[in-house]
């Protein structure tokens, strides 16, 4: 018999596992809920043209498609174009099918429309720590507004996020697809603007190096090439609007730039740091980007940006739009690393009720409801066990309290209370437990 295993960069999700990862969401979407977004959902897949070419030749290549079936597969297979053969495929992010929904679905729209989305995605990516081929986003986008009003909010929901997991030292590297435009032109390179951000989106995982022989192999000239080594300086945001002021566009993102941190610092937001090299390889991205670092994890734990005419592809021109996705499971695997989940989260049950019988479970189902009603997590055990078992189910499941119901509690009306952590055993009502535990 085979070895039973999930696909490769997917995942199996323990009970404790499960409830640290709503723990994460609840949190992301209570702040997504103080700034007054609204929650929608998209299909797991979609059409195969609405998500091919918008995320760049190497984008494109992590779409998981969906291969045709029937008579449609035979076909294809017979004239060797199976893999043209798919109508539907995994959705890659959820930015593209938003911008799908936002077009589809315009004349039942408010516009500026704020909306949060928290659902899985894939990718045919080669899995490692911190990188799955499944993985959830949690995204948050304003569309139909040019504003960097709402720059200035996304800044504000990432530090709160952040702040509220535990996370206060995360720092959010910033720049602008416009700065990176402008810096282009200056070295004589303007139409290979996507191949200069692609290359510098691997700068943290390739090194220097490898991103100028990648820049050398897509025909950049050595001159500007040459030219592009202020980027990987330690530079500041006056250094390289010096470099690009004979760009109107570069000075056009320096002044966003300005704007949108000097904001943010009013506003309480400290952590936000220019980072010229910041690209985001995507392509729809043309005004700020955001990248969300933390000193002790390798990856981007949070990244997005301004998009000024992503529904334009679907038939909707000029409306811009600007969102973050925050990576929940790398997020979970920062809280893990750091033992930052609440000790409480995880815990299925605050309270068992042993079961010595008919008679005991009767008064145990009671309680239990009482409990239960003041959103106390209860379980009554469903056989009348030998305690030895019912205990170990108790230390097994983390459960704090056990309580004890025999005769004469049922006669007092009263449980025994046994505290499982100090082994502590004491009458009480049901009444001053909810107090307790309340």
């Amino acid at each position: 018999m085979a070895k039973l295993n999930t696909p490769k960069g997917t995942r199996d999700f323990l009970p404790q596992q499960a409830a640290r990862r709503n723990y994460i969401f609840d949190t992301i979407r209570g702040v997504f809920d103080t700034y007054g977004f609204a929650p929608i959902e998209t299909p797991a897949m979609e059409l195969t043209e609405t998500l091919m070419g918008k995320y760049g030749e190497e984008g494109d290549r992590l779409i998981f498609k969906v291969l045709a079936r029937g008579e449609k597969l035979k076909k294809a297979v017979e004239n060797n174009k199976v893999e043209q053969s798919s109508e539907e495929a995994l959705r890659y992010d959820l930015t593209v099918p938003f911008a799908r929904f936002v077009v589809q679905h315009q004349n039942e729209l408010s516009f500026p429309f704020k909306r949060y989305q928290i659902q899985p995605v894939w990718r045919a990516d080669r899995p490692q720590k911190g990188r799955y081929r499944e993985f959830y986003q949690c995204d948050v986008d304003m569309i139909g507004s040019n504003s960097l009003l709402n720059e200035v909010e996304l800044t504000q929901i990432i530090a709160d996020v952040f702040e509220k997991l535990g996370l206060p030292d995360v720092a959010i590297k910033i720049n602008n697809r416009k700065i990176l435009q402008g810096i282009a032109e200056v070295i004589g390179e303007p139409e290979k603007l996507i191949d200069i951000t692609v290359a510098l989106d691997k700068l943290d995982k390739i090194g220097r190096e490898k991103v100028v022989e990648e820049l050398a192999t897509k025909g950049i000239s050595t001159e500007a090439i040459s030219k592009l080594g202020v980027l990987f300086e330690n530079v500041s945001l006056e250094s390289v609007s010096e470099f690009v002021s004979s760009s109107e566009v570069g000075l056009k993102g320096i002044e966003e730039l300005k704007n949108v941190i000097s904001s943010s610092e009013k506003l309480g937001v400290t952590i936000c740091e220019f980072d010229p090299t910041l690209a985001r390889g995507l392509n729809y991205y043309t005004g700020a980007i955001f990248e969300v670092v933390h000193p002790e994890f390798s990856s981007s734990i949070c990244g997005g940006g301004r998009y000024d005419d992503l529904t334009g592809i679907f038939g909707l021109k000029d409306v811009s739009g600007v969102g973050v996705s925050f990576g929940a499971d790398r997020i979970y695997d920062l809280l893990l690393d750091k033992e930052l989940f609440p000790a409480q989260v995880g815990l299925s049950a605050q309270v068992l009720f042993v079961n010595f019988g008919d008679k005991e479970a009767a008064q145990c189902q009671l309680w239990a409801k009482e409990l239960r009603s003041a959103r106390i997590r209860t379980e009554v055990y469903p056989d009348s066990a030998k305690m030895k078992k019912q205990m170990k189910y108790a230390n097994d499941k983390s459960i704090p309290y056990v309580l004890l119901v025999g005769d004469r509690e049922i006669e007092a009306q009263e449980p025994t209370v046994k505290n499982m952590e100090t082994g502590d055993q004491n009458v009480m009502s049901i009444k001053k437990l909810i107090e307790i535990l309340s």
